[in-house]
């Protein structure tokens, strides 16, 4: 059994004035997907200030979209007792789902400001986002969030707050498949040119493959439980239309042109 890492949540403590890892991690995700955009900008023919543009409305949509998400999949009780909760960010508390729908929204206004096609653009996007995944994931862990079933594996620890017994890092582990297992396989795929479409496919069915994995080892929301089985939980019946869509995505890019070149 290990101990749980002993790590403040606050990084950084001026007086009134908190930097949290959580928050942290968050510019973490948003610096490497400018950096690796830029490298790749003239693929879609962007320019280096237009990355800066894309990341910016992908800000936007991934804090906007990933805090009402939460609310409105698990928190909307305490936002209708506490209203001003929704902008306290830092306290943690986003939806992946809520984000990516945010996502969405802003690269459809951004692809129609630059005539682009949706899934070039989304093609092009997808392999920057694992690593903010992957960090975030990195910071619910510091945050004491999303605490794992009880486990007997060496490698379980003593959540804080829920007593002694060891529980599964599922934090961690999805910081490994959203993250770096995620980040390789697209920026594998997305080295050599590939049908439109492929590369937004990849990026729902495995993502939503890794998730539904995880929930098994991963306690649901104390308020709201096991929706059926006694093992099938929000996360799973959030994640299996993302399945779905990247499957039928997959299917659809066999149709469409090579859209990518390498540079």
């Amino acid at each position: 059994m290990l101990s749980y890492p002993d790590i403040n949540p606050v990084a950084i403590s001026l007086g009134p004035f908190q930097v949290h890892w959580y928050g942290l991690m968050y510019l973490v995700g948003f610096v490497a997907a400018w950096f690796l955009g830029r490298r790749r900008a003239a693929r879609i023919d962007l320019s280096q200030d237009d990355i800066g543009d894309l990341i910016f409305y992908a800000a936007l949509g991934v804090v906007l979209g990933g805090r009402l998400g939460y609310a409105l999949f698990y928190g909307l009780d305490q936002w209708l007792a506490d209203p001003l909760w929704i902008v306290r960010v830092w306290d943690g508390g986003m939806s992946f789902h809520g984000g990516l729908l945010g996502v969405l929204v802003a690269m459809w206004w951004f692809a129609r400001k630059k005539r682009l096609a949706f899934f070039t653009l989304t093609d092009f996007v997808a392999p920057l986002v694992p690593i903010g995944l992957g960090a975030g994931r990195i910071g619910n862990f510091i945050n004491h969030e999303l605490p794992g079933a009880i486990t007997e594996m060496p490698w379980g620890m003593p959540f804080p707050g829920l007593g002694p017994e060891p529980r599964h890092p599922s934090s961690l582990y999805e910081a490994a498949l959203e993250g770096a297992v995620l980040f390789i396989v697209l920026w594998c795929v997305t080295a050599t040119p590939r049908r439109r479409g492929l590369t937004s496919g990849l990026f729902l069915t495995l993502y939503g493959a890794f998730r539904f994995l995880v929930e098994f080892y991963r306690l649901p929301d104390a308020h709201i439980g096991y929706l059926a089985f006694g093992w099938f939980t929000m996360g799973m019946l959030l994640t299996l239309p993302m399945i779905a869509g990247g499957v039928a995505l997959i299917a659809w890019s066999r149709r469409q042109p090579v859209d990518a070149k390498v540079a």
